[in-house]
């Protein structure tokens, strides 16, 4: 059987241009230059870029495709842009752009049609499904608009819906875990992994080198995702992967 090697992809969460970090979508600060970040992590050996403008959907203005360009410029690795889309234009704006993947959220909660759309024009491996998390009881509640708004949608459902309208991976937030450095949220991230048949991103909690190792051996995700972690040179990439395989994790070295 093949075995995927996991992979590790810093975030950058942009706002008026600018990279900045929060604790659970709250008290966000400046993080740096997304180009300059950009191109530190390619040189790093990350294995994707994910980009996501998170105020465009709240301040309802389009993603900022000038940046965009400019960091795709820099990288040469699988690039994810989300942000502020809500049509197939927007997204073929960010294709060329130099995107080679689009992440969806809110409109995606909104008009999930929009999914199946997308899949069948760029092809399902080009549309990510962003799923922001929240516990509640012993079950986890989709939010949108930044976590913002709460919606009656169940995370795991809603997950399920998504790649069945086409999605071809879907990036996993855990609200409650986003900035805390407590560790990624293992029991959200088993179910979703556990329960839909595409790539799972984890996403929300990396405090050290052990929380990645954690999710790689108790979850079927099958990549983890941070964000001031790597911004702020408390983890470098390549030391990182290094302790990943000394521990058993198929990784591309760098």
């Amino acid at each position: 059987m093949l075995m995927l090697c996991k992979r590790i992809i810093p975030c950058l969460d942009v706002k008026n241009n600018r990279v900045v970090k929060g604790t659970s979508f709250l008290d966000l600060s400046d993080a740096g230059d997304p180009v300059e970040l950009a191109k530190r992590y390619y040189a790093e050996g990350a294995d994707e870029l994910i980009f996501l403008d998170i105020s465009a959907t709240i301040e309802g203005r389009k993603t900022m495709v000038n940046t965009v360009k400019k960091v795709a410029k820099e990288i040469f690795i699988p690039f994810t842009v989300g942000g502020g889309i809500s049509s197939l234009d927007d997204m073929y704006n960010i294709f060329r752009a130099g995107a080679d993947k689009i992440s969806l959220n809110t409109v995606a909660v909104q008009n999930p049609n929009l999914i199946s759309r997308a899949a069948k024009m760029f092809g399902s491996q080009s549309i990510v499904v962003a799923i922001d998390a929240k516990q509640e009881a012993r079950s986890w509640k989709v939010y949108i608009k930044g976590g913002t708004v709460k919606t009656p949608l169940d995370a795991i459902e809603w997950a399920k819906k998504a790649v069945s309208l086409g999605a071809g991976e879907v990036l996993l937030t855990s609200i409650d875990r986003d900035g805390t450095k407590k560790g990624f949220d293992l029991d959200l991230t088993n179910t979703v992994s556990n329960t839909v048949n595409v790539p799972v991103i984890a996403s929300g909690g990396a405090g050290s080198e052990k929380d990645f190792l954690d999710v790689f051996e108790n979850t079927k995700a099958t990549a983890a995702l941070a964000a001031s972690l790597f911004h702020y040179n408390m983890i470098k990439i390549p030391k990182l992967k290094k302790y990943l395989g000394k521990n058993g994790v198929e990784i591309r070295e760098n």
